[in-house]
């Protein structure tokens, strides 16, 4: 389910912030709720674009920093 098609079905999105948020204000922030797909934004501009991706490529570019391949 796409980010706008979970709109759509009258569910908004339940955005948590990362685990890795230091609390200084500069972190992303997760939607929990979308099914197939994870949406990211900016916590400090909620209000402006959200990117999705598909569950899978979300799970392999964590996997990805965990294991230091990016950054």
């Amino acid at each position: 389910m796409e980010g706008d098609q979970v709109a759509a079905a009258g569910v908004g999105p339940e955005w948590r912030a990362s685990s890795y948020s230091s609390g200084s204000g500069q972190c992303v922030e997760l939607a929990t709720n979308a099914p197939g797909v994870v949406p990211v934004r900016d916590s400090k501009r909620s209000d402006e674009a959200v990117v999705v991706m598909a569950a899978g490529a979300w799970g392999r570019f964590v996997a990805a920093l965990r294991n230091d391949r990016i950054g």
